[in-house]
């Protein structure tokens, strides 16, 4: 199939790609230049595993190519994906303004008939709002489709190849035929494609990640219970895990959740609720234990240096000279993306108390030095993070730092503290080696 893709970031390069791995003949547009001169270079300018490898091969191939030119994707594309952002507005709602306008494109360009997809994440209803902006002035026919993603950053080829569900949102024969068989090849049990109406396929993306999110920020505030009750939230965790009905996706505790993804949309449902009259409690309460889960990891350090200092410096601030290290700076492990990351609150937090912030992530380097400047210090290896520093936190769980040299750790550190916001390490082996140990959820 010829397949268009109108916007090359997160959620349209991945999609432009696997489509073409799987023999479709592809082409991913974009405004921005810079971007696109990039990708034709080979160059990915997000961190994704095996992306990078995709898009060689099958441009070298001849099946995925990039532009900027809107009339030649859509000329070219028989079923048409708009992959654009949708940013949050002040008040939560998602910002449709990108959709609408490759909508207008769409409209202007088109050459015959036309699948428009929206792969966006978008509100309920606006697969109502791009037909109608495609229909004001269309002379040929078209379908629009609602075809919402579930990749999880840092697993978004295997997402993509091997998903667990598509849902298509689509209302006439020929649409519902075309896109069953473009996901052919990926769904063996045709069962998994959910064919629905499309403010079905427009919630389920919304209704999906609200509840991941709600298994977060509910597994947070039981592992503050746990840590005020004497109780081990890992073992609490295992606990329930066990039950099928619950399943341990989702059920570790941490520095909250962040991302591209959680945040926005938890927020855009909320306000489209409150639009309909309607009071979402249960999401307000989840937004909320996030934004005070993202400040758990900064008390704790606090409290720590207070005791330490005594109660003569009671009135001081505790952290003023000191040094923390922090490990871990992308919201999750596996991407460099720090969109609503913890470790952005935790950061400024320590830098306002008066701390000093050394810090190393595998691969957001990039993105902190953008954020931070010369507020931080960046280092290329986690050990040298750790220099004379009073403390370290760790903030993303990556696979790297779970076994690390501990007695290389304590000649370099001033002192042997460690925070550990995602429980990665064995509490009772480090406070034998002569750490002092804080976790999450457990004393």
């Amino acid at each position: 199939m010829k397949i268009s893709v109108i916007g090359a970031g997160y959620v349209g390069l991945v999609t432009g790609t696997c489509f073409s791995e799987s023999g479709n003949h592809v082409i991913c547009m974009d405004i921005d230049e810079l971007k696109i001169a990039m990708l034709n270079e080979g160059r990915v300018p997000i961190y994704e595993p095996g992306l990078e490898e995709l898009i060689k091969m099958n441009t070298a191939h001849g099946r995925l190519s990039f532009t900027t030119n809107i009339a030649a994707a859509v000329r070219h594309g028989d079923i048409i994906f708009i992959a654009v952002g949708t940013p949050p507005g002040e008040d939560g709602s998602a910002d449709l303004k990108y959709v609408l306008d490759a909508a207008k494109e769409i409209r202007k360009h088109m050459n015959g008939y036309k699948v428009i997809v929206n792969k966006s994440t978008v509100p309920v209803g606006t697969g109502d709002k791009v037909r109608a902006a495609v229909a004001s002035k269309s002379k040929y026919k078209f379908d629009v489709v609602s075809n919402p993603e579930f990749l999880k950053e840092g697993a978004a080829i295997e997402d993509f190849m091997k998903p667990d569900r598509v849902v298509i949102g689509a209302e006439r024969p020929k649409a519902i035929e075309l896109m069953s068989e473009l996901y052919a090849s990926f769904i063996r049990k045709g069962d998994r494609i959910l064919i629905m109406d499309i403010r079905s396929a427009e919630m389920t993306k919304y209704a999906s990640n609200a509840m991941l999110a709600t298994k977060i920020s509910f597994i947070n505030e039981i592992s503050n219970i746990c840590a005020s009750l004497g109780a081990d939230i890992d073992n609490v965790r295992k606990g329930m895990g066990y039950d099928k009905r619950i399943g341990f996706e989702f059920l570790f505790p941490g520095v909250g959740y962040g991302g591209s993804c959680f945040p926005k949309d938890v927020k855009a449902l909320v306000q489209t609720a409150r639009e309909h009259h309607v009071d979402a409690r249960v999401l307000k309460a989840v937004e909320e234990v996030n934004e005070y889960q993202k400040k758990i990891l900064f008390q704790k350090i606090v409290s720590h240096f207070k005791t330490k200092a005594g109660a003569r410096s009671r009135g001081a601030k505790p952290l003023v000279g000191r040094t923390i290290a922090i490990w871990g700076l992308s919201f999750k492990p596996r991407t460099n993306d720090m969109r609503e990351a913890p470790s952005v609150v935790i950061i400024n937090s320590l830098l306002r108390a008066g701390a000093r912030v050394t810090a190393h992530d595998p691969v957001a380097m990039n993105e902190a030095s953008n954020m931070f400047k010369s507020r931080i210090v960046l280092t290329e290896d986690s050990y040298d993070a750790l220099k004379g520093a009073d403390a370290l936190a760790v903030v993303t769980e990556w696979n790297e730092f779970r076994t690390p040299d501990f007695q290389r750790m304590k000649k370099l550190m001033r002192s042997p503290v460690i925070f550990d916001g995602r429980n990665i390490f064995n509490r009772d082996e480090l406070r034998k080696m002569g750490f002092t140990y804080y976790g999450m959820g457990r004393t």
